[in-house]
């Protein structure tokens, strides 16, 4: 098991690598101004937002579900070829991507801690990084069309479905029977601190998954230098994961406060030092908090919370990724249309703000 999900989180973080590197800059290239592309980012997020309450209304999370997620990735893939350049085919294409992928990660993530544990966790989703990073310094290379990298994303996702595929069909079964008769314990109005706060932190990530490789290279880097960063991140994020296990044994509330901050502090030195290497090296450094801890701590806290884990893991995914996505996309492609510069200083202070409602849950919850 643990080379299946090894093997999954390789692959679907590759199309990840592929979606948030390469294809803003793609779009670009084709044409589209960066509320365009802000919009048709905005799509996959808006989807993985309204899923969870479907699950809620009564669908279920269980296997059959899960393969028709598979089939809309791999349509809507290969869908990309033929609405590259239709506005509104391209919409489509990324809102059947969104759901598909905001139904399989959730789905593989409570296996993933059910199996390994939160120690061993982040050993299995480090490969997740190496995927994202090795598509980057790859396709980077041999980035000449738009054609190139839509075969990337294909090849990544056909490779995802099928590892997908088999670690549902052989293992999942009976854990997914005992899922589903556990009665929804989540309440998103007594803990809404806690998922503004944990929501907030995916706003300010806007900026960096939908600009960032277009603000630097706007800012004179090259698009070889940009991606080097964005491996550097990855490269401090995978260190993290694979050494997380014993950060994760502290107050997990206290980690998410301490992210948070740091995530604030990253893009203020974005903001104030675009063109010095040095310092967007030391800042990318921070991917390692900012991203790899915050998201093992954010999930295993709320794996220890709620008894309807499934549920809770499509929320975060739903919530955070998807309504924090789709207002991150929005607001970013708004600001660096109108007020370029200050991208990630909005950023900053949105991270800031993060901070305080995780800081206010965790008051609250040592107070009942």
């Amino acid at each position: 098991m643990p080379i299946l999900l090894s093997s999954f989180y390789f692959f679907y973080f590759a199309v990840v690598g592929v979606y948030i590197i390469f294809m803003p800059k793609v779009l670009a290239m084709s044409g589209y101004s960066a509320s365009d592309i802000g919009i048709l980012f905005a799509a996959g997020p808006l989807v993985r937002f309204l899923l969870p309450f479907a699950f809620v209304k009564g669908l279920k999370i269980d296997l059959k579900i899960f393969n028709i997620a598979l089939l809309f990735i791999l349509v809507s893939a290969f869908s990309f070829y033929y609405s590259i350049n239709n506005f509104y085919q391209l919409l489509l294409s990324n809102i059947g991507i969104g759901m598909g992928l905001s139904v399989v990660l959730p789905y593989i993530e409570v296996i993933s801690l059910h199996t390994m544990g939160k120690e061993r966790y982040g050993k299995i989703r480090l490969f997740g990084s190496v995927g994202f990073v090795l598509v980057a310094l790859v396709l980077v290379t041999f980035l000449r069309s738009p054609e190139i990298a839509l075969n990337y994303l294909v090849i990544a996702s056909i490779l995802t479905v099928f590892t997908a595929f088999i670690i549902a069909k052989t293992i999942h079964a009976k854990k997914e029977k005992k899922e589903e008769e556990i009665i929804n314990d989540i309440n998103l109005l007594h803990d809404w601190r806690l998922w503004a706060g944990l929501t907030l932190m995916q706003v300010s990530f806007g900026s960096f998954y939908n600009f960032f490789t277009i603000y630097e290279t706007d800012f004179g880097l090259s698009l070889d230098m940009t991606i080097y960063l964005w491996s550097f991140g990855v490269v401090a994020e995978i260190f993290m994961l694979f050494s997380q296990g014993r950060f994760l044994k502290n107050n997990l509330l206290t980690i998410l406060q301490i992210t948070t901050f740091v995530s604030a502090f990253r893009w203020f030195l974005v903001y104030l030092f675009p063109q010095n290497l040095v310092i967007l090296f030391f800042a990318q450094s921070l991917h390692a908090l900012s991203f790899a801890l915050f998201h093992s701590a954010a999930i295993t806290y709320l794996y220890n919370t709620y008894k309807h884990r499934a549920l809770a893991q499509q929320f975060f995914s739903g919530i955070t990724y998807g309504l924090g996505g789709l207002s991150g996309a929005l607001l970013a492609g708004y600001i660096y249309e109108y007020y370029p510069r200050e991208l990630f200083l909005s950023s900053s202070i949105i991270a800031l703000l993060a901070c305080g409602f995780i800081y206010l849950h965790a008051k609250k919850s040592s107070n009942p």
